[in-house]
């Protein structure tokens, strides 16, 4: 008994000793991190009291502080940021679909502010803003060395008064200045219209209304087309897309798939780690698809892209999309104001990042310049025009074709008129008509998407490469992994793509995901929202009760 009882004690004493010997230098570990971490903030205390008291002028403790928080946050990455109470209201109503100023989404690339894509219809799209435009002046004042915050707000102003920016564009040698007058900038979400027999569905943006708006857009071309079986097939046109909300870009991706995964978030810890995975059911009813990319599209537009591009549900066309591929949660931190912050990567279902590297398109197709004129102002002729203005009709004494019914002739009459509207559409929108063009191919072929077969969609890389190649008995590829580092983009609203902050111009920081790209002036943006540590106020728009994954829009002028 006395040996089990000194036994029991010498366990008792070697496992104190263990604990004292393994935790010892795990407290000291922690006391010198805290002891580092009070010591800067001792230093910003210092710092602080100083710039009170012996500045210049008299600076406001809270816009100092301000100040200091978003320093801190813009120093992480292009998308994350502090929303004061007016940016932070300026999100909000971007993301209902309203705001003043250009309507331009705007990011940072090396100190200069970009544009990342003008929004239909606003100020900036009529005078000619293109994306990958760089705004060095504002009304004379330089832009260098400013903040995208400051910048933005430099181009907004009073609804009705004008601002001239000066614009440094690749293809021009001297930058030159265009003035615009600032508007209430009211999105149109979605725009649809019949192209021949195919359905174009212009998404110019993904707030709280895109999907629903969509829905009823695609149905109302539908009918008025005669029925799907009228239909060849659907555009959907996502250029100059900044991005937007994350669920947005969930919806509207599963409007088009009927099963398998269409993104995953990805972020610090794994138990954070989401999918999202489409439900049976298609708008589109098996019909073809393309989607239309350029530049300017950018995160939310991006997720969507890259899940039908995955699943081989659409055959994209147009060009290198932006490549923001970061997720954004906007969290409140005070009933008038939070912070945007980088919380995560998304990825397509094939295990793709896009992060600084963009969607490629399956067919790259540029829009051509516009056609030059004369010096009467008349355009020289069209491309499509031809040389030769007469036919066999037109011959003296031809004969007359019996052979078909007064309706045949009128029907081929009229597909004939239809092949002359997509001809003149080349020169309006070349883009659009060669997607137009594709969807009567296949139709003519009778191509459904169901006809592609499992075997034809892409290999899984990166996270879940390894897994899926022990299952099939193949060495995983690694492309994609989401230890890789990403480059720092920009959102202004959106998208990142290198350092390209989105931020909008117009009224708006990039709040929203990353939400959408997850943006520039993404409100919503580009990049998802997450969660929100605080309760939001009860008009913020929120998916669940974290911060909702948003691309959120970077600052709108």
């Amino acid at each position: 008994m006395k040996n089990y009882l000194m036994a029991g004690i010498g366990g008792a004493l070697a496992g104190l000793l263990l604990t004292t010997t393994l935790a010892g230098p795990l407290l000291a570990q922690d006391e010198a991190k805290s002891s580092s971490v009070y010591e800067q903030l001792d230093l910003f205390g210092n710092v602080f009291e100083r710039v009170q008291q012996d500045y210049v002028e008299s600076v406001d403790a809270k816009t100092l502080i301000e100040a200091a928080i978003n320093g801190m946050l813009t120093s992480l990455d292009p998308h994350s940021s502090f929303l004061a109470a007016k940016d932070y209201q300026d999100m909000q109503e971007q993301t209902r679909g309203s705001f003043g100023g250009l309507g331009i989404e705007v990011g940072q690339e090396d100190g200069l502010v970009k544009v990342i894509s003008p929004m239909d219809g606003t100020p900036a799209a009529e005078a000619g803003i293109k994306p990958g435009d760089f705004i060095s002046h504002v009304n004379g004042e330089s832009l260098m060395g400013m903040s995208l915050d400051e910048a933005v707000e430099k181009m907004r102003g009073p609804i009705g008064s004008e601002v001239t920016v000066t614009i440094l564009r690749k293809d021009e040698k001297e930058p030159f200045d265009v003035k615009m007058t600032r508007e209430t900038i009211k999105l149109t979400v979605v725009r649809s219209r019949v192209e021949g027999h195919a359905v174009v569905l212009r998404v110019a943006t993904f707030n709280d209304e895109t999907y629903d708006t969509l829905k009823a857009e695609l149905e109302k071309q539908v009918k008025a087309a005669g029925g799907i079986d009228k239909v060849t097939g659907f555009v959907l046109d996502l250029r100059n897309n900044p991005g937007g909300l994350l669920d947005q870009a969930v919806r509207v991706s599963d409007a088009f798939l009927d099963k398998g995964e269409i993104t995953s978030t990805r972020g610090r810890n794994p138990e954070d780690n989401e999918r999202w995975n489409a439900e049976p059911g298609d708008l589109a009813q098996g019909k073809p698809m393309v989607a239309l990319i350029n530049g300017g599209s950018a995160s939310a537009s991006e997720i969507v892209t890259g899940a039908l591009q995955d699943h081989r549900r659409a055959i994209v066309v147009g060009t290198k999309s932006f490549g923001k591929g970061s997720v954004q949660t906007v969290v409140p931190v005070t009933s008038d104001s939070a912070i945007r912050l980088t919380t995560a990567r998304y990825y397509t279902p094939s295990g793709r990042s896009i992060q600084a590297m963009g969607i490629n398109p399956d067919i790259i197709v540029e829009q051509p310049p516009a056609q030059p004129k004369d010096e009467a102002g008349a355009e020289e002729t069209p491309r499509s025009a031809s040389r030769f203005t007469t036919s066999e009709s037109d011959l003296r004494g031809a004969l007359n074709n019996d052979a078909i019914s007064d309706e045949e002739k009128r029907q081929i009459e009229e597909e004939a008129k239809q092949v002359e509207a997509t001809a003149k559409l080349r020169e309006e929108d070349y883009q659009l008509a060669y997607a137009v063009d594709i969807l009567k191919g296949l139709a003519a072929v009778d191509c459904s998407a169901r006809d592609v077969a499992d075997a034809a969609k892409p290999a899984v890389t990166g996270q879940d490469a390894t897994s899926n190649a022990a299952r099939e008995g193949a060495a995983p590829s690694g492309e994609g992994d989401p230890a890789d580092g990403e480059p720092a983009a920009t959102d202004a609203a959106a998208p990142d793509a290198g350092t390209d902050a989105g931020t909008d111009a117009g009224t708006t920081p990039d709040a929203a995901t990353d939400a959408a790209p997850e943006g520039a002036t993404d409100v919503a943006t580009d990049g998802a929202t997450d969660t929100p540590d605080a309760a939001p106020p009860a008009d913020a728009p929120v998916d669940r009760p974290a911060d909702r994954p948003t691309d959120a829009p970077a600052p709108k002028p």
